[in-house]
């Protein structure tokens, strides 16, 4: 085995995890957690708004 049979190895290998990554990634299990994730940045104004309304009444009380 020489070198170039390593590389090709290694190459395989790489490619395989990468498949592997792809395919968890977008499994359909996965569904809720990749549109939790796609929901963060609405959640933040949400969130801000909601923060923002609490000091309105603490300052009027």
């Amino acid at each position: 085995m020489d070198i170039n049979e390593l590389r090709g190895i290694h190459s395989l290998v790489i490619m395989a995890m990468f498949l592997g990554i792809i395919w968890w990634a977008y499994s359909s299990h996965r569904k809720k957690a990749n549109d939790e994730a796609a929901h963060l940045p609405f959640d933040d104004e949400e969130m801000e708004k909601r923060t923002l309304e609490q000091e309105q009444t603490e300052k009027k009380q």
